[in-house]
């Protein structure tokens, strides 16, 4: 089983009830003996529910976050853990309590799970104590404000200013705030996948995060030289590997597009970072200016549309 093999969706409580059931009881009550009658609870009906399902639709993992403003009833059954399911459904209720406006969320993490949600932010708070005979460990994460998820309409829709970057670092955290804040779609050019960029293992879990948690995920990539790629064995291959029917790669074939000596990165969801150079770093940002990440985007399709397959990439299966 791959990461491809599995997707998120919102989950109505009474019209999901039975896939719910299915991958909570199995969890909690028979692996964990947590009694049932304390497995569901009043704020059931109330919260949000996300699902994790196979592509045999069959439901694989499910989370909730409560009007309380807690995630929690976080299971995968056992054949799909360390598969990035779980990961995805954090990442989905994160964004969830994001687009409300939400400054934090907070949960109960089984201690052997901290290290699990400290990766995604979270912090521990006060001491450890004992939930449904299960001892936990209360956490909560800070939420910066993103852009408006996809579907929220876009009238009145306001931008953050975009800013300088200076340096590696800088750029980095900005590009894993723009795929962080992606829904749907990402457009990447650039000459040779920018190693010390788009090989950061940090990039490298925000591509994998968005590609997994969104059902319609693409991630475009424009790359000048995919047989240096090739040679250099750029990690960003294994994960195309690994994801095959969310990236898709192109290289540009006219002289009047491979002249081009700047890189950029957009979002539907408004996000660029945009360099003069793409042999540096230093640039510009923004996470939601919609009006520069369209015109990114209109500049990407009709090279998108003129370049050739990477046939490079065939020996990979991407």
């Amino acid at each position: 089983m791959i990461a491809s093999d599995f997707f998120i969706t919102p989950a109505d409580y009474r019209s999901d009830l039975g896939a719910l059931r299915a991958v909570r009881e199995s969890v909690f009550v028979h692996e964990q003996q947590v009694p049932i009658e304390e497995e569901w609870d009043a704020l059931d009906p109330l919260s949000s529910h996300v699902l994790a399902r196979d592509n045999g639709q069959r439901p694989i993992g499910t989370a909730r976050l409560t009007p309380e403003r807690k995630i929690g009833r976080m299971a995968v059954v056992a054949e799909w853990r360390g598969r990035g399911v779980g990961a995805a459904l954090l990442q989905n209720l994160i964004d969830i309590a994001r687009s409300r406006g939400w400054a934090e969320v907070s949960l109960n993490a089984q201690v052997d799970a901290i290290g699990f949600y400290q990766r995604f932010g979270f912090v521990a708070y006060g001491e450890p104590f004992m939930e449904a005979g299960i001892r936990h460990q209360a956490m909560r994460k800070t939420l910066p404000p993103v852009a408006t998820p996809a579907g929220a309409g876009t009238v009145g829709r306001k931008g953050t200013p975009a800013h300088a970057v200076d340096s590696l670092a800088q750029a980095i955290e900005t590009t894993c705030a723009i795929i962080d804040a992606a829904r749907s779609e990402l457009g990447i050019y650039s000459r040779d996948l920018d190693p010390d960029l788009l090989a950061n293992t940090d990039v490298l879990a925000a591509l994998r995060r968005f590609a997994v948690a969104w059902p319609h995920a693409e991630v475009r990539v424009l790359v000048h030289d995919p047989i240096e790629v090739v040679q250099a064995g750029h990690p960003l291959l294994t994960l195309a590997q690994r994801l095959p029917s969310r990236f898709a790669f192109r290289s540009p074939t006219e002289a009047v597009d491979r002249q081009y000596a700047g890189a950029y990165l957009f979002s539907d969801q408004g996000g660029f970072y945009h360099r003069p150079l793409g042999s540096r770093y230093e640039g510009e940002a923004s996470v939601c200016t919609p009006a520069r990440a369209r015109q990114l985007g209109n500049a990407f399709e009709p090279v998108w549309e003129r370049s050739r397959l990477c046939s490079e990439f065939r020996v990979l299966a991407i």
